[in-house]
């Protein structure tokens, strides 16, 4: 039997016999009871098991090792004048398998830094219990989402040629011996020799590779691993990290926008809903604001604004800023949350940037300045989501190329898409662990990922 099941049903328990085996997070033992807190894993509270000195063993049982794996039998009572609804009466305690003394995770609080360097362990704590959980049903619920609303899950490649953000900042991979590269009679790496014959890369995003499906399949989405080799030792920045990333036919920027605040609010629904007890602890121990801020969003019209209107806005606060801001610079989080928190008091898209400080894939407008693009703002963190409609003309989207130094080698396949048969498009992008982030509270991106890659550290 599982633990989530006595919370789920306790009345259909009430009274029975039950089994449980799982692991001993806390024990307090005097001479006549024993009081074990056991978790199992299927849920995040835990159970209290009580040990009386009538057990045959209860001198076995008083000095099992917090950590250590047990099986328990006995009866389900309820305990209504108790913090705990009820607890298990034991009637026998069997040892599975003792934690040696020198487990790191003794009953006490653990920081957070200390926890990161035993990533194997930190799930059993109550903070990574919950914040792992939340990753898990946060992936379900985007999926369910997408699958609603017709979308195909396409499985993007990790290793590629293509830089989807045009930053250079890439993971090349190699088969070739590092100790003796091989070299072109001009001196330079012969990747001929390598195994893909050419220099390719863990892939930065998975937009251009699943574009082309929208063709095919309408609306489509990639949902998996990246990787950027930003030299940013910040709390937001990772070297290995998940993103989300759909793509809409026939969808302009209003439209992609639309999907995108449908996304969240549905994906904070789930997990309000899915995980009450998880998203309670986060409140009143990582975030005390955090449920107000998630009700406020899911509850909203988000509000619109360009790029050019922000910037007014913002440019009349500049004394208050760290970054002061004008026309043409990029938009710091100081300014995302004085936007949301002070300015529209809720979530809010900001649209048409300039062409400059955004990718080249975005269309351009008119204006010939601005791109049809947009990033969306929530209160506590700032930006969420960066979105836009896609450059239609194969024309504008090479010189756009050129004109940010990357050339157009190698993308003549994605070009291409605009001249065999395209179509209006726009497509998002989540980081999926920022996500977790906003619903959980958690301030640094290491504390979101099972096992985090960051600059000079794995």
């Amino acid at each position: 039997m599982q633990i989530k099941e006595f919370y789920r049903h306790m009345d259909d328990y009430v009274g029975k016999e039950v089994t449980i085996q799982g692991w001993i997070k806390q024990s307090r033992i005097s001479k006549n009871v024993g009081f074990l807190i056991v978790n199992d894993g299927s849920f995040f509270k835990p159970v209290q098991v009580v040990a009386s000195s009538d057990m045959d063993n209860y001198r076995e049982v008083a000095h099992i090792p917090n950590g250590s794996s047990i099986e328990v039998q006995g009866k389900l009572v309820a305990t209504p004048q108790a913090k705990q609804a009820f607890e298990i009466q034991a009637s026998s305690i069997r040892l599975l398998d003792a934690c040696s003394l020198d487990y790191p995770l003794q009953n006490k609080r653990q920081s957070f830094e200390f926890l990161r360097d035993h990533p194997s362990l930190r799930s059993r704590t109550n903070t990574f219990m919950a914040v792992f959980r939340l990753r898990s049903e946060l992936a379900y619920a985007i999926h369910d989402f997408f699958h609603k609303e017709g979308f195909t899950y396409v499985h993007t490649p990790i290793i590629t040629a293509s830089d989807a953000e045009g930053a250079g900042e890439m993971f090349q991979t190699t088969t070739l011996d590092l100790d003796h590269i091989p070299k072109t009679e001009e001196g330079e790496v012969d990747y001929g020799e390598d195994f893909f014959g050419r220099e390719v890369n863990l892939t930065v995003s998975g937009q251009l590779e699943v574009e082309p499906f929208i063709m095919s399949h309408r609306n489509v989405y990639t949902f998996g691993p990246t990787f950027r080799a930003e030299k940013s030792n910040t709390t937001r920045h990772a070297a290995e990290f998940w993103m989300i990333e759909p793509e809409l036919a026939f969808a302009d920027n209003a439209m992609t926008m639309d999907n995108a605040e449908a996304m969240v609010k549905s994906v904070i629904n789930h997990v309000m809903e899915a995980l009450p007890e998880e998203m309670d602890f986060f409140n009143q121990w990582i975030d005390k604001g955090l449920i107000d801020r998630l009700n406020q969003v899911r509850h909203s019209s988000f509000a619109r604004m360009t790029y050019t209107e922000a910037i007014e806005i913002l440019e009349k606060a500049n004394d208050r800023f760290d970054y002061k801001v004008k026309w043409g610079s990029d938009i710091q989080t100081e300014h995302e949350r004085y936007l949301t928190e002070e300015v529209v008091h809720g979530p809010l898209f900001v649209t048409d940037y300039p062409k400059e400080i955004k990718s080249f894939y975005m269309k351009q407008n008119d204006d010939g300045k601005t791109v049809a693009c947009f990033d969306m703002l929530v209160p506590g963190i700032g930006e969420l989501i960066g979105g836009s409609e896609r450059e239609t003309d194969p024309d504008k989207l090479t010189a756009l190329m050129n004109e940010k130094g990357m050339g157009t080698e190698g993308y003549e396949w994605y070009i291409n898409l605009r001249r065999f048969g395209g179509c209006v498009h726009g497509g998002y992008g989540l980081g999926f662990e920022r996500l977790v982030m906003y619903l959980s509270g958690m301030g640094n991106i290491r504390d979101v990922l099972p096992y985090p890659r960051t600059v000079g550290s794995l």
